[in-house]
């Protein structure tokens, strides 16, 4: 898995706190919640000023720095600085209300789509996507997995990289999933798919995928999640689902948004996409009226 300090110069250090909040310690929490609330406040602080504020220490303050790949609380200061600058507006600002009238209520989940495609792009990591189409590009087999919600996602990869003429297949059945993974071999390709990357159904396969010397990538809304550790790419989109939010839209949204842009670059290297994509077209030309 790719540390997380290689993505400093490519990722929105507060979309990357709330990538990998779920395994800070406690004490590490509480800084990274006082930097979300008041991230201009931070920025201006000392490390003893937001060691007081969080109500630990400052080892603490200096250890949640460099847990995401900063070599101190300084660097992280200015990383924060420079995301302050092309801030959006804040998604909770969107929030529907029962007094909101159609048009508000479009305005608010448009814009909110919006501002979660540009996090998208901000937790963008160059190396980590070339590699990724590099590792598909050579792969004998890939093999998509999702459960659940991740499951769709799953089967819309797998129309994508079939019409670009790849070697695909998925599945979003816990039991199949499980078989498949028990077949895989080196030289194929595992590409796991999901939000909260702890679903069990998943992650298990995914760890047999990698005993048996497949490539695992994974598509996740948290860095440092459990299917993340098996991984040898992680592609991170941004997550903010609730508990009775499961397979919200919105996350759909920038799963989609960003493979979109891994099948575009996928295209642009396999010499053969562009005739695979005439041949798919013409195959279908006659179920149209």
């Amino acid at each position: 898995m790719a540390r997380v300090g290689s993505k400093l110069q490519q990722s929105n250090t507060l979309l990357m706190i709330s990538s990998v909040y779920s395994s800070l310690t406690k004490a590490e929490k509480k800084v990274a919640d006082v930097v979300k609330n008041n991230p201009e406040e931070a920025v201006l602080a000392t490390v003893t000023d937001l060691a007081e504020q969080a109500g630990v220490g400052e080892t603490s303050v200096i250890r949640f720095s460099r847990k995401l790949g900063f070599r101190g609380f300084h660097e992280f200061k200015l990383s924060v600085a420079q995301d302050l600058v092309d801030r959006p507006p804040s998604v909770s600002n969107m929030e529907i209300e029962e007094k909101d009238d159609v048009m508000t209520v479009a305005r608010k989940v448009t814009m909110k789509h919006e501002i979660l495609l540009k996090n998208t792009l901000d937790l963008v990591n160059v190396d980590n996507l070339k590699q990724a189409v590099d590792n598909m590009l050579a792969a004998n087999k890939i093999l998509v997995y999702g459960v659940g919600s991740s499951g769709i996602t799953a089967m819309d990869l797998h129309f994508r990289l079939m019409r670009i003429g790849m070697n695909v297949e998925a599945h979003r059945d816990a039991h199949i999933i499980a078989m498949s993974a028990a077949l895989v071999k080196k030289g194929d390709l595992v590409f796991g798919i999901s939000t909260s990357g702890s679903t069990r159904d998943l992650v298990d396969p995914v760890r047999q995928a990698k005993n048996n010397g497949a490539v695992v990538i994974c598509l996740t809304g948290h860095l440092r999640s459990p299917i993340a550790a098996y991984a040898d790419n992680v592609l991170l989109v941004p997550s903010r689902e609730l508990p009775t939010e499961g397979g919200a839209l919105s996350t759909k949204f920038s799963q989609i948004h960003l493979l979109d842009i891994l099948c575009t670059l996928l295209m642009l290297k396999k010499g053969t996409a562009k005739d695979s994509l005439e041949k798919t077209a013409r195959s279908v030309a006659d179920k149209l009226y």
